[in-house]
């Protein structure tokens, strides 16, 4: 359930030219990339093979990319390593947009006014946005138990810079804002993009375009709880449709369900890093009778080290009897529809109990706050899994296969060969009959195993792209 970059806008374009760096330092030149080390798969997680993929791949034709036309065992084999690895480093530069989502909408480190995209140009002449930095920079001097510094702290050292030290604190210093350069030339990039997208007589056309739009940006972990409301109420509608039957789902799984650095609907970073889907998708599945509690489990699919890593001590929590808490603050200025603003006030009602909040700062005085303690039982029913959808899969019995799977805010990613791969991996570990939920169109090849079965309209607010189209695709 990946996210964007909060309060994302195409006014930041001509805006960037007002950053000025005033650390007294050249900024030193900045890795494109950093290569992650690289999970293990676990048991029964496996590479696709050709075998099963040339079929895929000759379907695909054109659309594959040069270094694996006209396809070979061999080029496959070395391609689809590469590629796995090159989709692992797209991580690093996710986390280096979460960063600068923190430093513009964090309150947890400064007291200074939070900055819109719109606004950075005037922040920056008028020295909020080097206050914001320098407030940053003496938070990871002293980070206390905040996860979201202590990050910042070890991915400063895994740059060369000494945040303890004059010199180095000023390199990251110029670091952050050079990545904040960076973001607002991508956003002005995705947002052509989309104005190229648009199809005033073919919504269904602007929607596959704008399925891809992410292909090459990095991969980033914010989440919000949008994607969650447009899961359960598409559950909702496959049941009433006949396509799911009463307590008849039992597996499940969640492909890359995020983590909140900062929630990027509204950049709150008050709380602790929490994850959403896994638990919200368990909870939509009993409050829909579609699932029975004891009787799911969901494995959480993920590339990122950082959520399976949560996951697992979250696990080591619940299996000492530690529930899971999480914070769901509102911001009443974002309108949201009532039916959300309902779920919202219901999350977590068969998972668990409402519990004491967290109250956010004074900065976020309009903020509605409620938090849930989820039972242990279903935290050890969702199990982490590290597993790149586009080529590895799980080597499942046919009893073991998945009843549904759901995937939101993540194939935007990728490209349309790379999408074409992934939903032929879901197809392989659903049941026949099993369904996909995403929203993102996914290409429509016999030769994926799936098809397209239908499509359910979310609102999420007042703002007319406040929405989504959930896509149910169902095993062949």
């Amino acid at each position: 359930m990946r996210g964007r970059f909060a309060y994302g806008s195409s006014q930041s374009d001509s805006r960037m030219s007002g950053l000025r760096v005033q650390f007294g330092v050249r900024t030193a030149p900045i890795l494109a990339t950093v290569t992650l080390a690289l999970t293990a798969l676990g048991a029964g997680q496996v590479f696709t093979s050709y075998s099963s993929v040339k079929p895929l791949l000759d379907s695909v034709g054109d659309k594959l990319p040069p270094a694996i036309r006209n396809p070979t065992e061999a080029k496959w084999n070395t391609w689809s390593r590469q590629e796995d690895k090159a989709i692992r480093a797209r991580l690093d530069r996710g986390d280096l947009d979460s960063m600068v989502n923190l430093l513009l909408f964090g309150t947890s480190f400064t007291q200074q006014p939070r900055i819109q995209i719109q606004d950075i140009a005037e922040a920056s002449r008028g020295g909020v946005l080097q206050a914001r930095v320098n407030d940053l920079l003496k938070s990871l001097q002293t980070p206390g138990d905040d996860e979201r510094l202590l990050f910042l702290r070890s991915l400063a050292r895994g740059k060369g810079f000494d945040p303890d030290s004059p010199d180095g604190s000023r390199q990251m210093g110029a670091f952050v804002l050079e990545n904040l350069k960076r973001v607002l030339e991508e956003l002005r990039t995705y947002a052509q993009r989309a104005e190229n997208a648009k199809r005033p007589d073919d919504a269904t056309a602007e929607f596959v375009e704008r399925s891809r739009l992410f292909r090459d940006r990095g991969v980033s972990l914010d989440t919000s709880i949008f994607p969650n409301f447009g899961v359960e109420e598409t559950l909702r509608d496959l049941k009433n449709r006949g396509l799911l039957r009463a307590a008849g789902v039992t597996r499940v799984a969640v492909i890359g369900p995020g983590l909140d650095f900062i929630d990027w609907d509204s950049g709150f970073d008050y709380y602790p890093q929490q994850t959403l889907q896994p638990f919200a998708l368990y909870n939509a599945l009993e409050r829909t009778g579609l699932g029975k509690a004891g009787t799911l489990k969901v494995t959480v699919f993920d590339i990122s080290s950082r959520v399976l890593d949560h996951m697992r001590r979250a696990h080591e929590r619940a299996r000492k009897g530690e529930s899971y808490v999480v914070e769901l603050p509102r911001n009443p200025a974002r309108q949201w529809t009532p039916g959300v603003i309902a779920y919202w006030r219901e999350f977590g009602d068969r998972i668990g109990v409402s519990t004491s909040p967290i109250q956010p700062p004074a900065a976020l005085q309009v903020t509605e706050t409620r938090a849930v303690k989820i039972r242990p039982d279903v935290v050890l029913a969702c199990e982490p899994a590290d597993l790149d959808i586009v080529f590895e899969r799980s080597d499942l019995a046919a009893a073991d296969r998945f009843d549904v799977v759901v995937g939101t805010n993540i194939f935007l990613y990728y490209d349309t060969a790379e999408q074409a791969l992934a939903l032929h991996n879901v197809a392989s570990m659903l049941k026949t009959g099993g369904l996909l939920l995403s929203n993102t169109e996914l290409p429509d090849s016999a030769a994926t195993g799936m098809r397209y079965g239908g499509v359910t309209n979310v609102r999420y607010a007042d703002a007319p792209t406040a929405g989504d189209r959930v896509i149910w695709y169902q095993k062949r």
